[in-house]
């Protein structure tokens, strides 16, 4: 307000104009000041916000690596606690490079994989997801290469670092005609099973081996259904030894040579 009276003032040739030039510098000094008082008030606020750390995912939270009292600064190596996200998470686990290229076909086709976690059992199904994506390279100290599959885990049954047996559906193979795996025989001809005949002897049948997942073979030709074959003691035969049945039911038997 003295500044606008010496403005005036000093329009109507009232002052001289040393102190009209001396009341806008106070002003500006005030200015300044209140300015700097300011810059004080948001670095107040700056370092109260710092007070509250959020968390930039959501997750679970680890076992804290700090107590209360602790003093902690921006440049410690381990921070105040580990988050490790779990819905969703992926699973890592590794596939022969043989069986890369099917799958590669069915990533490029935008089809949708599926991806079923068992638990170190393999027998009980704890999750299920679906393929993600695939490693750029091959392990050449395995031959394999690693896949990716994400699962939403709703009720939190997978957990981090946690083992898992992943299976990978890749395709539904009907109207197949499956065999214990350790009835499958191989030779300088390939592979080959003891077929169990009527009159119980066994014959050598040379057959294509097709799928093998766990315990089981697919045969893709050489069997037909409802023939037995034979699954212990295959390293004692030859065609035509009489054998004796342990087992009979539906689907392959076991047989053993007699004595």
């Amino acid at each position: 307000m003295d500044l606008l009276r010496y403005q005036t003032l000093l329009s109507q040739d009232s002052i001289p104009k040393q102190q009209l030039d001396t009341q806008v510098a106070l002003v500006s000094q005030y200015e300044g000041a209140l300015k700097a008082d300011q810059a004080l008030i948001d670095t107040a606020k700056l370092q109260l916000a710092y007070c509250r750390i959020t968390a930039p995912i959501s997750g679970r939270v680890g076992l804290r690596l700090v107590d209360a009292g602790n003093i902690v600064h921006a440049s410690d190596a381990n921070g105040l606690l580990v988050i490790t996200q779990v819905q969703p998470i992926t699973v890592l686990f590794a596939i022969p490079e043989d069986d890369l290229p099917p799958v590669l076909k069915k990533l490029r086709a935008k089809e949708h994989l599926s991806v079923e976690a068992y638990d170190r059992s393999g027998q009980t199904k704890v999750a299920t997801g679906y393929l993600l994506t695939t490693d750029n390279q091959i392990d050449q100290s395995t031959g394999t290469s690693r896949l990716k599959a994400i699962f939403q885990n709703q009720d939190n049954a997978l957990f981090p670092n946690q083992f898992v047996n992943a299976r990978l559906l890749l395709k539904v193979e009907r109207q197949r005609i499956l065999v214990p795996a350790a009835s499958i025989q191989r030779g300088p001809q390939g592979t080959f099973l003891y077929v169990v005949r009527a009159d119980k002897t066994v014959a050598v049948r040379p057959v294509a081996v097709g799928t093998t997942e766990d315990d089981n073979a697919s045969i893709e030709t050489g069997l037909s259904a409802g023939e037995l074959v034979v699954v212990d003691g295959a390293d004692k035969l030859q065609a035509g030894t009489r054998v004796r049945l342990l087992q009979q039911g539906r689907g392959p038997s076991i047989g053993r040579p007699t004595a």
